[in-house]
């Protein structure tokens, strides 16, 4: 079965999958020697409420994070997704992990192996792992995305995108197409935009929330 014959999930990890922003705090907060309450959780991208005050260096506490206090792999599931794409994937989505973790230079096997420990760690199931920026060069029917120029770009070609709300994205306007405040309403986006998918095929529904279609085995 070819991935045409698929509907494909395409699914960032942090700030969708991955708490990413939380694991953070507490890396700065080491970092600078204060105590995480002191920092805000509402947070922009780079960083600058934390007293993040360049790309050097984000980056330099980044590597830290991954290489020292293996952020990738210690970070918290976000609330319900776990059970959400496991729920998806025996129904017979296709889950297609896209994340650019690998934006820094010369560590990229750390966090590579910390990835996937992490996914099979939490038994998150996919099919493909692919490390890249542009989201829409990897194919999926669906995306759920939390960087707001990527939900951008997504839209803007067309892509069907459900932009999941942290605090780097919740003032984005215009407002995205869809927006899920929760894995409950973003599973919901998915699930009907795979059902009309499978209705357009004349394809057998499954029969509820993580059940396989009528007629197929679960895998």
């Amino acid at each position: 079965m070819t991935t045409e014959d698929q509907f494909v999930l395409g699914v960032d990890l942090d700030g969708v999958c991955a708490d990413f922003y939380g694991k953070m705090r507490e890396v700065v907060a080491y970092w600078r020697g204060v105590d995480p309450d002191t920092l805000p959780r509402d947070v922009s991208y780079g960083l600058p409420q934390w007293g993040v005050s360049s790309l050097d260096e984000y980056k330099r506490i980044h590597r830290y994070a991954v290489k020292e206090c293996r952020l990738f792999l210690d970070v918290h599931p976000i609330a319900g997704c776990v059970q959400s794409l496991r729920r998806l994937s025996t129904e017979g989505v296709r889950i297609r992990v896209i994340t650019h973790r690998i934006f820094i230079s010369y560590f990229h096997k750390t966090a590579v192996k910390q990835t996937v420990e992490w996914l099979d760690r939490h038994a998150i199931p996919y099919w493909d792992l692919c490390f890249m920026k542009e989201k829409g060069h990897v194919n999926a029917d669906i995306y759920i995305e939390d960087g707001e120029e990527n939900i951008r770009k997504l839209e803007k070609h067309n892509r069907a995108v459900v932009a999941f709300t942290n605090s780097t994205n919740a003032r984005m306007h215009p407002a995205p197409v869809m927006r899920a405040e929760t894995w409950a309403e973003a599973e919901d986006f998915v699930r009907r935009a795979y059902y009309s998918w499978r209705s357009r095929r004349n394809l057998s529904l499954p029969p509820g929330p993580g059940y396989p279609p009528t007629g197929t085995v679960a895998v």
